[in-house]
C-alpha cells in the first residue's frame, strides 16, 4: 500500500489528554472531530478535516464505559475509510473485552475475538495497543497488531528511585514472564504469589514462591480493576517479612472500591500508567503515581508512519 507522508491523528473522547500529549511529542496538531447525539442518544460522529488519502491514526482506549467509546472508536475508524483515508490504525492503550480469550466453560463467548472481528471489519488496517491482558490475543486479528510493554517506562522510573534489597513479585503464575523480565533488568530478585482465582471480582491467596523477608518488593501487573488481588497479595508478602510494598501496574481500570482499598493497604506506592484516565482518582488515593505512555506510543505512531521497523520498542 502507498502511504503519502500526511499523517492524521484523531481522538475519541476516551482519553484525549493522552492524543494531545502525543500529538505533542510528533509536533503534530490533533484532527478536528466531532462527537455528538441525536435525541434518541444515538451517536453522530464527523471527521472536520481531510483525511483522503492520508495516513489516520486514531487514538481511543476502550476503557470504561466501555461500550461507549467502543462505538465511538467503530464509527471514528467507518469515517476514516468512507472519507477515502489511506491507512486507519487504531491506537488502543488499552484493549478492553480481553478478559475473555477463550472458553473456559460451556454457553460462554470469545469476546476478544468478537472485538477483534469488529475492529477489523469496520476498517482498521492496524493495531497499536500496551500490555494485552493475555498476549494471545494478537492472534485474533487478521491485521498487523503492535504490542507495545509499558516495562521501559516503569523500569526507568524505578532505576531512577534506586529501591535496595529489591524483589520483583508476580501476583499469579500467569504474569512469572513479566516479572522476571523487571527482574533482570533491574537486578532484583523474583519472586511469586501463589492465586487462586475464585470470581472475576475476588481471589484467594495461598503463599509466596521464594525469599521476600527484610527485602522491598515490587508487584507487577498489567491492570488494577477492583485492588482485591493486589491488597491481598501485600498482605500475605507482609506477613511473609516484606518491608516495604510498591505496586507497577500498566492499566488503573479503577472500578467499585479500588481506590478505598488501595488507600486502605499497607502499599506505600502504586505506579500505573495514562493508558486509562484517571480523574480525581489521584486526589482520592495519594498512593497512585502516574507515568505517561505518550512518549513510547508517540515514537510508535513516528515508525508505523515511516513504515520503519517497530520491533525494537518491543522490551
Amino acid at each position: 500500500m502507498t502511504i503519502n507522508y500526511r499523517m492524521v491523528i484523531f481522538s475519541g473522547n476516551a482519553n484525549r489528554d493522552l492524543a494531545l500529549s502525543i500529538c505533542s511529542h510528533l509536533s503534530q496538531p490533533l484532527g478536528a472531530a466531532s462527537v455528538e447525539r441525536f435525541p434518541d442518544g444515538e451517536l453522530n460522529v464527523k471527521m472536520n478535516d481531510d483525511v483522503r488519502g492520508a495516513d489516520v491514526f486514531i487514538v481511543q482506549p476502550t476503557c470504561p464505559p466501555v461500550n461507549e467509546y467502543l462505538m465511538e472508536l467503530l464509527l471514528l475508524i467507518d469515517c476514516a475509510r468512507r472519507a477515502s483515508a489511506a491507512r486507519v490504525t487504531v491506537v488502543i492503550p488499552y484493549y478492553g473485552y480481553a478478559r475473555k480469550d477463550r472458553k473456559d466453560e460451556g454457553r460462554v463467548p470469545i469476546s476478544a475475538k468478537l472485538v477483534a472481528n469488529i475492529l477489523t471489519t469496520a476498517g482498521a488496517h492496524r493495531l497499536l495497543t500496551v500490555d494485552l491482558h493475555a498476549t494471545q490475543i494478537q492472534g485474533f486479528f487478521d491485521i498487523p497488531v503492535d504490542h507495545l510493554f509499558a516495562a521501559p517506562v516503569f523500569i526507568d522510573y524505578y532505576r531512577k528511585k534506586n529501591l535496595r534489597d529489591l524483589c520483583v513479585v508476580s501476583p499469579d503464575v500467569g504474569g512469572v514472564k513479566t516479572a522476571r523480565a523487571y527482574a533482570k533488568r533491574l537486578g532484583a530478585d523474583l519472586a511469586i504469589v501463589d492465586k487462586r482465582r475464585i470470581s472475576p471480582e475476588e481471589a484467594e491467596m495461598g503463599y509466596v514462591i521464594g525469599d521476600v523477608k527484610g527485602k522491598t518488593v515490587l508487584i507487577v501487573d498489567d491492570m488494577i480493576t477492583t485492588g482485591g488481588t493486589l491488597v491481598g497479595a501485600a498482605r500475605l508478602l507482609e506477613e511473609s517479612g516484606a518491608r516495604d510494598i510498591h505496586v507497577a501496574a500498566t492499566h488503573p481500570v479503577l472500578c467499585g472500591k479500588a481506590v478505598e482499598n488501595l488507600t486502605q493497604s499497607r502499599i506505600r506506592e502504586v505506579t500505573v500508567t495514562d493508558s486509562i484516565p484517571l480523574g480525581n482518582k489521584v486526589e482520592l488515593c495519594p498512593k497512585i503515581k502516574v507515568l505517561s505512555l505518550a512518549g513510547l506510543l508517540a515514537e510508535a505512531i513516528r515508525r508505523i508512519h515511516l513504515n520503519q521497523s517497530v520491533s525494537s520498542l518491543f522490551i
